[in-house]
């Protein structure tokens, strides 16, 4: 048997601000923290997590607290596919919760690179519907 994904950890400065950002673009929810709020995970509310419930999981993203900021281009990013309106209008309400547009040398392509507001790179795509 192979392993599933089930959880994308992300280090940053604000867990509980970065959480909020990610829980409304992903309408997931707050689903826990460590004592002293250093991690914080968030998931889809409509599917929870755990031994019992066979076939595939949407990923938790956990949020640690770390000490460095962001220096770099991410290698490894989020894709978000807009489920409920198209690709403009999903990016202009991406804005308005707190993103940022981002030009990491993509050229002309189907997708929108932005930036959560801790500098972390996501693109939201055109094409690909769940």
């Amino acid at each position: 048997m192979a392993a599933k994904f089930t959880e994308l950890a992300i280090d940053c400065a604000d867990p509980h601000g970065l959480a909020r950002f990610w829980c409304a673009v992903l309408d997931y929810e707050l689903q826990g923290e460590e004592e002293g709020g250093d991690v914080v995970g968030i998931g889809s509310p409509e599917v929870p997590e755990g031994r019992e419930r066979p076939g595939p999981v949407p990923p938790v993203l956990t949020f640690a607290r770390v000490p460095e900021g962001k220096m770099v281009k991410n290698r490894l990013h989020i894709d978000v596919n807009p489920t409920d309106r198209d690709q403009e209008a999903e990016v202009r309400r991406l804005l308005d919760l707190g993103a940022r547009r981002a030009d990491v040398g993509q050229g002309e392509v189907s997708w929108v690179t932005l930036t959560d507001p801790e500098g972390n790179e996501f693109c939201v795509l055109a094409t690909r519907r769940p």
